[in-house]
């Protein structure tokens, strides 16, 4: 049985994410911060009861108990980092803690427990790994502009370490989404939203399971041609 770890499975897309890998047949551990998986878990285990379900708390900004979180770890499959967090003002007031907290979030935490899974990755002969991106990390974004510059991080990264572990059979992207119906986007006025949906060819935010979909694609034994990419799911907005 497939298994995978999803990082930020507490949030809409990573819950999106849970719900479409275990409906596909893999046990999964679901790792939480803030808001716990309790919930998720039962409906999960009630739904697919001959898969494994496994909470695990941990703190992406706290570097000192990684290992903690990898020894709860056996045989993993694909990890799926997508937890996330902004903050949303110009770059000026931007302080060094929220700096330090976006770097750790998005790309420090994600790296260093990389080095650390590799192994267990490369043993079904078909490791995947996903980053959940974002549009901005291509185009920039003004009063995201730190948020930006670690989406941009993510798929730098994704292009080296791609080169690295391809002969491993290990797959590494970037899923980076536009806007999204969440409730990270709900810190802003409907009419805001709506602007935002009016410059979106495809004339509405995504969903959570329209970034599952491509997520679930890429851990597919079938995708193992298509690695070191950034794969843009934004309704034809920006780029």
């Amino acid at each position: 049985m497939r298994s995978a770890l999803i990082i930020g499975a507490s949030g809409d897309i990573g819950t999106a994410i849970a719900e479409k890998l275990a409906a596909e047949g893999y046990s999964l551990y679901l790792h939480y911060h803030a808001h716990p998986v309790d919930d998720l878990v039962k409906q999960l285990a009630a739904k697919y009861p001959k898969q494994d379900f496994i909470p695990l708390a941990y703190d992406l900004t706290d570097p000192e108990h990684l290992d903690d979180l990898v020894g709860q770890l056996f045989s993993l499959d694909a990890v799926v980092f997508a937890a996330g967090q902004t903050y949303y003002h110009l770059f000026k007031d931007t302080t060094v803690e929220e700096l330090t907290a976006l770097m750790r979030v998005h790309l420090l935490t994600p790296m260093a427990m990389l080095t650390k899974l590799e192994k267990k990755l490369a043993q079904s002969g078909h490791g995947r790994i996903v980053f959940i991106g974002s549009v901005y990390g291509g185009s920039g974004s003004a009063m995201e502009v730190a948020y930006s510059t670690v989406k941009g991080g993510q798929s730098a990264f994704v292009k080296a370490y791609a080169q690295e572990v391809a002969s491993l059979g290990i797959t590494v992207n970037v899923v980076a989404p536009g806007a999204v119906d969440t409730k990270m986007n709900h810190m802003f006025d409907p009419e805001t939203l709506a602007a935002v949906k009016d410059e979106i060819p495809a004339a509405r935010l995504a969903k959570p399971q329209d970034i599952s979909f491509y997520v679930a694609t890429l851990l597919q034994p079938e995708a193992a041609y298509l690695t070191g990419q950034t794969l843009y799911v934004t309704g034809g907005w920006l780029r």
